[in-house]
C-alpha cells in the first residue's frame, strides 16, 4: 500500500462556544433562564441590570424591543396593505404594523437587552404565599389531635407508630401484625391494644383516615351519619360492606339482585355513597401549586380582529453593559487587568445576543404557530389544525431540532388558557372528504360525545368510531380507545348510571 497527500475540500459545523451558549439559553424554561441571568450577572462584572429610576433609558429599551416582539395576525384576508406579507397556508395574514423593519445591531446590543422589570430579581416582590405559608403534613394534624387525647404513654406510644405508618392519602400502610412485631422492644403490646387505638385515631379529623381498605375507609364514615335523616344509611352499609366491588363495576343488576334492593333505592344509596371521601388524607396536605409563568401572550385586538402575539415582558430582567467599566478597556493594552475587562467584555456581548436569539427565534415559532391556529383561538380545540414540528421548522428555516428546543417547557397565554407550546401539535387523521384532522380536535370531540351520552348507555369505542365516521373522520376503534385513555375517561362499562344526571 503506497502512502501519499491527498488534500480534501469539505464543510463541517463548528459549535463555537458562541452557538453552544445560545442553544443553551433556547431550552431553557423561564426559572432556568432566570437563574442563568442571575449567575451571568455575579459572574460578569460587565453586566448589570437597569435599574428603575434609569427611566430615560428603560424607556427607550422598551420601545426598541416592542417594536421588534409586537406581532398581528390578522383575520381578514380582503384587508390592503403595502407591508403584508404573503398569504399563508392557513389562509390568514400578519399585521406588520407594529414590526419594526430596523433590526438590533451590534453596537445596541453593546448597550443593553430589555427583557422586564426584573420581578424575579426584586426581593421585596415574588410569591407571598409560597414563601410565609407553611403547610402542614397529615402527620403533624394527626400528632396534634394525639397529644389532646386522653391517652395512657403506652397508648399514645401505639398512636404515633400508627400515625407514621399512614400515607399521605389517610392508608394504613402496615398491617396490623408488623405494627405488633415493631414494638418487640416494650412489654408484650397485643393486637387487641393496637386495634383499640387504630379505632380511636379513625374517629380523629378527618374521620375514616387510617384504613386499610375503601371498604372500611367508607363505612367508618358511614356509621357516624344519623340513621333518621338517612333513610338509605342502611343499603349504603350494606353495599358497601358485602358488595363494594359490584360497585366497583357498575354490575347494577348483580347489585339489585343481591341486595333485594329497587332501583330508585339503590340508586339513592350510591348517591350517598359517592358524597364519602375515599381518601380522607388527601385535604390535609394538599400537593403544593405550582405556577406557569408565559413566555408568549396572545391577545386579539377586537377593533381590527387581529390576533397579537408579543413576548411576557416579565419573563427575564432587563440587562445592559456597564458603561463605566467598558470604558476601561484600552486597545493594545495586554495587561491581565486589561485582558479581563475585555474577556469579560466581549461575554457580555455574546450573552445578550444569545437573549436576543432566543426571543426572535421564540417570537417566530409562536407567530406561526398562532397563525396556524387561528380556528383554535376562535372556536377552541374542535378546530386545531394537524400540526408537526416539521411544518413549523420549513416555514422559519430552521432545523426540527431548534423548533423541538423553543417548544418545550415554553408556555403561551392564550383566552383560552395557557398551554405549552408543544400543546400545538398534533398528528393527523384523514377525512373522508381527503382532508386531514388533528387528533386534538378528535379527543374534543370524544369528550363532547362522552359528556352528552345517555348514562344509562353509554357510548362504546365503537359506536364513537361511528359517529365520527358518519361526520367524515375515519378513525379505527383501538384508536379511540387510545385517546379515551388519554383523557383518563373510562371504559362504557364504567361509566354507566343507574339514571340520568
Amino acid at each position: 500500500m503506497k502512502i501519499s497527500l491527498q488534500l480534501k475540500l469539505g464543510q463541517q459545523l463548528s459549535m463555537t462556544p458562541q452557538l453552544q451558549q445560545a442553544i443553551k439559553l433556547l431550552q431553557l424554561s423561564t426559572l432556568d433562564l432566570q437563574q442563568e441571568i442571575s449567575q451571568a450577572l455575579e459572574s460578569n462584572p460587565m453586566l448589570e441590570l437597569v435599574e428603575y429610576d434609569d427611566s430615560d433609558q428603560v424607556g427607550a429599551d422598551d420601545a426598541q424591543l416592542n417594536n421588534k416582539n409586537v406581532l398581528e395576525i390578522a383575520r381578514h384576508e380582503d384587508a390592503k396593505s403595502e407591508d403584508r406579507p404573503e398569504h399563508t397556508d392557513s389562509g390568514e395574514d400578519i399585521d406588520w404594523s407594529h414590526h419594526s423593519s430596523s433590526e438590533p445591531n451590534e453596537t445596541q446590543w453593546d448597550q443593553s437587552y430589555s427583557g422586564s422589570a426584573g420581578s424575579a430579581f426584586d426581593g421585596e416582590s415574588g410569591d407571598y404565599e409560597s414563601r410565609n405559608t407553611a403547610s402542614e403534613s397529615l402527620q403533624d394534624h394527626l400528632n396534634w389531635q394525639l397529644n389532646l387525647s386522653h391517652l395512657s404513654d403506652r397508648d399514645r406510644l401505639i398512636g404515633e407508630a400508627i400515625i407514621d405508618s399512614i400515607d399521605t392519602s389517610g392508608r394504613l400502610t402496615s398491617s396490623i401484625q408488623e405494627l405488633v412485631e415493631s414494638f418487640a422492644d416494650e412489654d408484650e403490646i397485643e393486637e387487641d391494644e393496637v386495634l383499640a387505638v387504630l379505632h380511636r385515631i379513625q374517629h380523629f379529623d378527618p374521620v375514616g383516615v387510617g384504613y386499610r381498605s375503601l371498604s372500611e375507609c367508607l363505612l367508618i364514615q358511614l356509621k357516624l351519619l344519623d340513621e333518621l335523616n338517612n333513610p338509605t344509611l342502611a343499603a349504603a352499609k350494606l353495599i358497601v360492606a358485602d358488595h363494594i366491588d359490584l360497585l366497583a363495576s357498575r354490575d347494577y343488576s348483580q347489585l339489585m339482585r343481591k341486595t333485594r334492593l329497587k332501583e330508585a333505592e339503590l340508586s339513592a344509596a350510591i348517591s350517598l355513597i359517592e358524597t364519602l371521601n375515599p381518601q380522607p388524607g388527601a385535604d390535609i396536605s394538599p400537593p403544593s401549586t405550582n405556577y406557569v409563568i408565559p413566555d408568549v401572550l396572545v391577545s386579539k385586538d377586537f377593533d381590527s380582529g387581529a390576533w397579537r402575539v408579543e413576548l411576557n415582558p416579565d419573563v427575564a430582567p432587563k440587562l445592559r453593559i456597564n458603561a463605566d467599566y467598558a470604558a476601561l478597556v484600552k486597545r493594545g493594552d495586554s495587561s491581565d487587568d486589561n485582558n479581563f475587562l475585555k474577556d469579560n467584555l466581549q461575554e457580555a456581548r455574546w450573552f445578550l445576543k444569545s437573549l436576543q436569539s432566543r426571543n426572535d427565534t421564540l417570537m417566530k415559532v409562536a407567530t406561526r404557530i398562532v397563525e396556524h391556529q387561528v380556528g383554535f383561538l376562535e372556536h377552541g380545540e374542535e378546530a386545531m389544525k394537524p400540526l408537526v414540528l416539521h411544518d413549523i421548522a420549513e416555514a422559519v428555516e430552521m432545523h426540527e431540532s431548534t423548533i423541538s428546543r423553543v417548544t418545550t417547557q415554553k408556555y403561551m397565554h392564550t383566552p383560552r388558557g395557557i398551554f405549552e407550546l408543544k400543546y400545538f401539535f398534533s398528528s393527523h387523521v384523514s377525512t373522508a372528504g381527503g382532508g386531514e384532522c388533528s387528533s386534538t380536535a378528535i379527543r374534543a370531540i370524544i369528550r363532547k360525545l362522552v359528556a352528552a351520552e345517555n348514562t344509562r348507555k353509554p357510548l362504546s369505542d365503537s359506536k364513537i368510531a361511528e359517529v365520527l365516521q358518519e361526520k367524515g373522520i375515519n378513525v379505527a376503534r383501538r384508536t379511540i380507545a387510545k385517546y379515551r385513555e388519554s383523557l383518563n375517561i373510562p371504559p362504557s362499562n364504567e361509566r354507566k348510571r343507574l339514571a340520568a344526571d
